[in-house]
């Protein structure tokens, strides 16, 4: 597994898995993803660039699985993964996050990381707790997602915790 930019060529793979309903549902893009609606993922800023830069997740032979984002403002960093079906349960989305909170904390500098998930994604949650991130707290209904008011869990480690 290896992280890279996002080129125009990834967008109709792209495109696919974000427009997969069991991808999607947790997810808060809107749906159907279009292709102009995923061409603001290329990105030629260095990772790390105040924003949210997204990065491709691929395998060995160069097949885009799915995308991770690091969006930095000051000393804090948020992060989120997104990954195909056919690419979930395999270690893919710890690796992919793994090396990305790693290069937030070691090169960037950032204090704090945090994702943001609806708490109906077991699955996030738990990679979350593996990573050593902490549950920080939920939202009760504090957003409306596709018609529906929807909890929000949050989830952090600091820099301290990342190298302990």
């Amino acid at each position: 597994m290896t992280l890279r930019p996002l080129t125009p060529d990834d967008l109709p793979s792209v495109l696919a898995y974000r427009n997969d309903p069991q991808v999607a549902q947790y997810q808060g893009w809107a749906l159907p993803a279009t292709l102009d609606s995923v061409a603001g993922l290329v990105s030629g800023a260095p990772l790390g660039s105040p924003g949210c830069v997204q990065r491709a997740v691929t395998l060995p032979g160069g097949e885009v699985i799915g995308d991770v984002a690091l969006n930095t403002q000051g000393s804090q960093a948020e992060v989120g993964v997104t990954l195909a079906r056919h690419a979930q349960g395999h270690g893919y989305a710890r690796e992919a996050l793994h090396a990305l909170i790693t290069h937030a904390f070691t090169d960037l500098g950032v204090h704090r990381v945090h994702a943001s998930i609806d708490p109906r994604n077991a699955a996030v949650a738990a990679l979350l707790i593996r990573l050593g991130f902490r549950h920080e707290g939920t939202s009760l209904q504090s957003y409306l997602h596709r018609g529906e008011w929807t909890d929000d869990a949050a989830y952090a480690v600091l820099a301290s915790e990342w190298t302990a």
